[in-house]
């Protein structure tokens, strides 16, 4: 494995409360790993360098795992790629360049034509 700088971080999504999952679900999510500023924020420049190393796992009940990349779109939106030569449509992070990935707090993921809600579980050091 490369060594990473010390500002990557794997990042776990676990799906918030929705109809359907009145009380969330822990096993639908997301972990993936991308270097985060002080205030959760990803970091584009760093992304941009080790970007090969920005993997997510998408974790369904009764699914196998789908494995790809973290992505920046054109116009510097993220989204996650499991299709890595780009013909299959991404996940797309709602305002993900906007988000602060730290314990607690939400995020969007765009899934077809459907928003889910997730909240951030747990950071850690790579």
């Amino acid at each position: 494995m490369v060594d990473l700088p010390t500002d990557f971080r794997e990042i776990r999504l676990e799906l918030a409360r929705e109809k359907g999952h009145p009380a969330g679900a822990r096993d639908f999510g997301y972990t993936f790993v991308a270097p985060l500023s002080e205030d959760g924020r990803i970091e584009p420049a760093l992304w941009d360098k080790h970007r090969a190393a920005c993997r997510v796992v998408r974790f369904r009940p009764n699914e196998a795992d789908a494995l790809g990349h973290l992505v920046r779109r054109p116009g510097g939106s993220w989204a996650f790629r499991y299709d890595i030569s780009g013909s299959d449509d991404d996940e797309a992070g709602y305002r993900f360049n906007d988000e602060r990935f730290v314990i607690g707090e939400y995020v969007s993921v765009k899934e077809d034509d459907e928003t889910h809600t997730f909240r951030v579980v747990s950071v850690e050091p790579v």
